[in-house]
């Protein structure tokens, strides 16, 4: 199955809307990083509040995708961190500096609007 990547004027909303396989987190970096490059996209929202849990090497493609998104000057707002998964993220060293964090969708376009100047 392929996590849908929505285009909303040059920014990319994605909803992962259940929990996440090795395969199904390759292919979602392979195919948010081809949307990015595709559209020009300036930022993306990435809502993960049906993620329950998040085992090491999802967490490593989550922070992976975040990086690489920034690396082709996309900003990204991560929304709905439920706390197993902050935490999982804590302990397993998965470094999120400078990604900007929302409780809900909403406040996550908001704030990456913002932050865009739009």
């Amino acid at each position: 199955m392929r996590i849908p990547i929505l285009k909303l004027y040059d920014c990319l909303l994605v909803s992962i809307q259940w929990e996440l396989d090795d395969q199904t987190a390759l292919q979602f970096q392979e195919d948010l990083l081809h949307k990015i490059h595709e559209i020009g996209a300036s930022g993306v929202v990435i809502d993960i509040t049906s993620i329950d849990f998040i085992d090491s090497f999802i967490a490593k493609v989550l922070g992976d995708v975040i990086s690489m998104s920034k690396l082709m000057g996309a900003k990204v707002v991560i929304t709905g961190i439920q706390p197993a998964v902050a935490i999982t993220l804590i302990e397993l060293g998965i470094s999120l500096n400078d990604v900007m964090t929302s409780l809900d969708l909403e406040k996550g376009l908001e704030k990456l609007q913002q932050e865009l100047g739009e």
